[in-house]
């Protein structure tokens, strides 16, 4: 079965930017929940000094940086998966 790149890596990338707007909305609408979340994902760091509680003004540079970063990694896996299963 061959992986079409670009329908693959498109499908990534906006599931990544259904999952970063879903986070953004959890955050600034329960934001003790997203931080007690957030720090187990992070191996219990201390997000204290960080946490802002609600998304700011970069949150459309995020959300394109994190599509973008997506599709790039969706297209790579893709290739990488096409020349693996020729073999």
């Amino acid at each position: 079965m061959k992986l079409n790149e670009i329908v693959w890596a498109n499908a990534l990338a906006v599931m990544m930017g259904a999952v970063y707007i879903f986070c953004a909305v959890a955050v600034a609408i329960f934001p003790g929940i997203s931080r007690v979340v957030a720090t187990s994902w992070f191996h219990g760091m201390d997000l204290g000094a960080v946490w802002t509680g609600a998304p700011r003004g970069n949150f459309f540079l995020g959300l394109v940086t994190a599509m973008g970063l997506t599709w790039l990694a969706g297209w790579v896996f893709a290739l990488t998966y096409n020349k693996l299963a020729r073999k």
